[in-house]
């Protein structure tokens, strides 16, 4: 495998050993609500993912195997979501990603985030190959169906409501109201996810951040100073770890622009 971008702050912030990430646990993952691992070489793969080490974590999961593949899955989508620049390597590892998660629902099948991951990583592809093409090709249901079922197994799952809250923003903002009801798409849904993901997870950047282009998306101009409001917010925040501090520098970009 070609070597992964490097993750390119300081993060010595964000190095963690075993005891210090089991009392950082719940605040590091308030986002998708994975629970504690037992396995050490688990815990390890994760100390490797919070400290931007995503190709480490990424194979210290695979080799640990069983709770491994989701931090393998997390490393993988979050990498190529905000550092990988090649768009052809970003697409195949999304699809690595939605294939190895959805092997993942069939040995786990109460694994909300083996939905999660299946959800966010066809998301992104789609995003990638254009939301149109994506619904086309019948995924907008694919992500839809995956979400409500990681919200089902995991109600408290903050990111699946930020997830599903996007999708029904995106697929409003590309293929209109009407279109967007076959897809099952509605403003008043995606409205209410974004606001239960930021009660469910209040100091996460990303949430202000999909709610703000969300809100732009489903209501238009109207909402342009909230959404600004919302993405100022994020880029006060104080990241926790390595996937944090890149949302926080995703906002901060925005806001300068």
């Amino acid at each position: 495998m070609a070597k992964w971008t490097a993750f390119p702050y300081d993060n010595a912030a964000f190095v963690y050993d075993a005891a210090s990430l089991k009392k950082n646990w719940a605040r590091l993952h308030a986002g998708d609500a994975e629970p504690w691992p037992k396995d050490a070489a688990v815990q390890q793969a994760w100390i490797h993912f919070h400290a931007g080490e995503f190709q480490q974590a990424h194979d210290a999961g695979l080799a640990a195997g069983g709770a491994g593949i989701t931090v393998a899955n997390k490393a993988q989508a979050i990498y190529a979501n905000y550092l990988e620049k090649k768009e052809k390597v970003k697409l195949e590892m999304f699809l690595e990603v939605a294939e190895r998660a959805e092997a993942q629902q069939a040995e786990e099948p109460n694994n909300a985030n083996a939905f999660y991951w299946q959800a966010y990583a066809i998301g992104r592809y789609g995003q990638g190959i254009s939301v149109a093409k994506a619904l086309a090709q019948g995924l907008g249901s694919k992500v839809k169906n995956a979400l409500e079922t990681a919200i089902e197994l995991q109600p408290k799952h903050a990111d699946a409501h930020i997830a599903l809250g996007a999708f029904h923003a995106e697929v409003i903002d590309k293929v209109g109201k009407l279109l967007g009801k076959t897809q099952g798409a509605d403003t008043a849904t995606g409205l209410k996810m974004f606001q239960q993901a930021l009660k469910l997870n209040p100091s996460s950047a990303i949430a202000m951040i999909e709610r703000a282009n969300g809100l732009v998306m489903l209501e238009g101009d109207k909402r342009m100073k909230e959404a600004e409001a919302l993405y100022a917010d994020a880029a006060a925040c104080e990241p926790k770890d390595a996937m944090e501090c890149l949302d926080v520098e995703l906002a901060r970009e925005e806001l300068e622009e």
